[in-house]
């Protein structure tokens, strides 16, 4: 099962995010641009869980 490569921000929906830019995920996979994550403490508003990098991706 491979990850779900969201595109945007779902904080600010704004930063678009390809397969190879920086980016944050928590375990379900909720996924924020780095200054979204800094401003909620790497924290996911959504479950409460940890923001960390997300793999990159070669984009195809």
């Amino acid at each position: 099962m491979a990850l779900e490569m969201r595109d945007r921000c779902e904080r600010c929906e704004k930063a678009a995010l390809p397969l190879d830019a920086p980016a944050r995920i928590c375990s379900y996979e909720c996924t924020f641009c780095e200054p979204c994550a800094v401003g909620m403490q790497h924290v996911c508003p959504n479950c409460g869980g940890e923001l960390v990098r997300r793999p990159t991706r070669a984009s195809a």
